[in-house]
């Protein structure tokens, strides 16, 4: 790959080159892609309030925006990865929401928030890359959708909650995995491997393969930003090994329950000798799938020791 053709991941940008007026245009090409309508940057909101840590400024990004049908629209981007991350969604739209509207302003000032989550780490299960949600009120018995009614200018208004409540994004970026054929596939491509086709029509992949170019920053940014990319392949590892400690505390407190249920029940001895082989067998063999996928991602023999208990020997049979 030529040095041109280094991009930089759009997680690092939002945090930092993205926030440029001059870069608004990468933001909204992103925007009108997702959202399927036009939409125009007014500017990037900040306040004290914003930042619960020293990094959530970085973590979260809240912009305001202009849709194609002139409305007032707040956008609120989140890429950080989270223990409690569905309540962190739910925390920064109530945070949009309030932030945004002056004391002493009437509900009817209230605008429409979008909360879009990038995530680069599995949040769940399920097929798809791309999750919407909003909110609806549907009959229980007769599962129409509720239309309310309001009274502006004289006149009555029909609106659907669906056109005032928060509309949720969730990207799973490591969930996409094929041709990239749409502009939103082409989107999601570029989210996941950082590659844009030399080719794009894309809004706003254009302009992004003009203004995040790698080669372009100053030693000091590649310097941050390459320690940023050291960051996340040291958080992924120490959260995978962490799934795996639990894994294994959970097998070792089930073999310990059997034997006690063993006891309990008074089972014959052959009998609990040959389940408790039978678990050993098990756990060895967990531990020799978890030791292979490890070496697959690359970490050292020692580290694979300290998290299976496996020998060098056995970890380098593997």
């Amino acid at each position: 790959m030529e040095q041109q053709d280094r991009y930089i991941r759009f997680d690092w940008a939002v945090k930092r080159l993205l926030r440029q007026k001059a870069n608004f245009g990468v933001l909204e090409g992103f925007l009108t892609v997702l959202l399927g309508e036009d939409v125009k940057i007014i500017e990037l909101l900040e306040s004290e309030s914003n930042q619960q840590t020293i990094d959530d400024k970085f973590n979260r990004v809240d912009i305001k925006a202009r849709n194609s049908k002139d409305e007032i629209i707040i956008v609120e981007i989140q890429n950080t990865r989270e223990l409690y991350y569905l309540e962190r969604i739910l925390y920064g739209v109530a945070k949009a929401i309030t932030e945004h509207i002056s004391l002493g302003e009437r509900y009817y000032e209230v605008k429409k928030i979008y909360s879009i989550s990038i995530l680069y780490f599995d949040i769940g299960k399920g097929d798809d890359y791309l999750y919407h949600g909003q909110n609806s009120f549907t009959g229980v018995h007769t599962g129409d959708h509720l239309e309310v009614t309001t009274k502006e200018k004289d006149a009555l208004v029909r609106k659907l909650p669906a056109e005032i409540f928060p509309e949720y994004f969730l990207i799973r970026v490591n969930e996409f995995n094929k041709a990239a054929v749409t502009p939103l596939e082409e989107w999601i491509e570029y989210l996941k491997t950082g590659c844009i086709r030399p080719d794009t029509k894309a809004p706003g992949l254009g302009e992004a393969r003009k203004k995040l170019i790698y080669y372009n920053m100053s030693p000091a940014e590649r310097h941050a930003y390459d320690e940023h990319l050291s960051a996340i392949m040291i958080q992924n590892d120490v959260l995978d090994g962490a799934k795996l400690e639990g894994r294994m505390e959970g097998r070792m407190e089930g073999r310990m329950e059997g034997r006690a249920e063993g006891r309990a029940e008074g089972r014959m001895e052959g009998h609990a000798e040959g389940r408790t082989e039978g678990r050993a067998e098990g756990l060895m063999e967990g531990k020799i799938e978890i030791a292979k996928n490890l070496k697959l991602k690359g970490l050292d023999i020692g580290t694979i020791h300290e998290v299976t208990g496996l020998s060098s020997e056995e970890i380098l049979k593997l």
